[in-house]
């Protein structure tokens, strides 16, 4: 088990591999991220500096007292029990290769209030002349049994602005002195939003097949 690693999201780009394929990937700033505490299961990491005029006083008064300088993003993560840690060590990118499957998790654009086709992927009512239902939610009654609208029934409200996480993102390259990596597809939020990535529960590292023989000896 691995730790994660606080990051931000850049942007999207293209490269190319050395096949000629052309990759789609979201280029991530992960770290460094400074560890803050140290608690028996977890690790309290802080990540992205932030004037001190922009923090409250209490969570000012507690990164004087650790001596660390203040941090824009806290948060708790699991540590590798086979490792030691202590305040004040960074985390960096190179807790990931290349070839590394990654789950990144972040905050999805928030869209505001929408209707059900666009949230819910509704069909829609009959678009001839005349009708008064295209985009509209219908019926949401049940009868007189149980006489009220199901707990949980798709209707119009406020779409986006929640925690998505995106599973099994191979990393393409990584570049450890501008804490930078590329991950192929794209991941959760976005431009300089805040991201969380760690090794993939489901997936294991790609590892290179080396070529099939020529031919087996035949059987006589």
């Amino acid at each position: 088990m691995s730790v994660g690693i606080l990051g931000k999201k850049i942007g999207m780009t293209q490269v190319f591999t050395d096949d000629s394929r052309m990759l789609g990937v979201t280029a991530i700033e992960a770290g460094p991220c400074v560890i803050l505490s140290v608690k028996d299961k977890h690790l309290q990491v802080g990540f992205d500096t932030v004037k001190e005029t922009h923090l409250k006083k209490p969570i000012l008064g507690y990164f004087k007292k650790i001596n660390i300088s203040p941090r824009k993003v806290i948060r708790q993560i699991l540590k590798n029990p086979a490792l030691e840690y202590q305040a004040g060590q960074e985390l960096k990118v190179d807790l990931f290769k290349e070839g590394d499957f990654v789950d990144v998790t972040g905050t999805s654009l928030g869209k505001g209030f929408q209707g059900g086709m666009k949230r819910w992927h509704w069909k829609g009512g009959p678009m001839t002349h005349g009708s008064t239902s295209r985009r509209r939610v219908g019926s949401i009654g049940s009868t007189t049994t149980p006489g009220r609208v199901w707990k949980g029934h798709h209707m119009p409200g406020h779409m986006g602005a929640v925690q998505v996480t995106v599973q099994n993102l191979k990393v393409v390259k990584v570049d450890v002195e501008k804490n930078i990596m590329l991950v192929e597809g794209a991941v959760p939020g976005y431009k300089n939003g805040y991201l969380f990535i760690r090794k993939a529960k489901k997936k294991a590292a790609a590892v290179k097949k080396e070529p099939a023989a020529a031919g087996k000896a035949k059987k006589k």
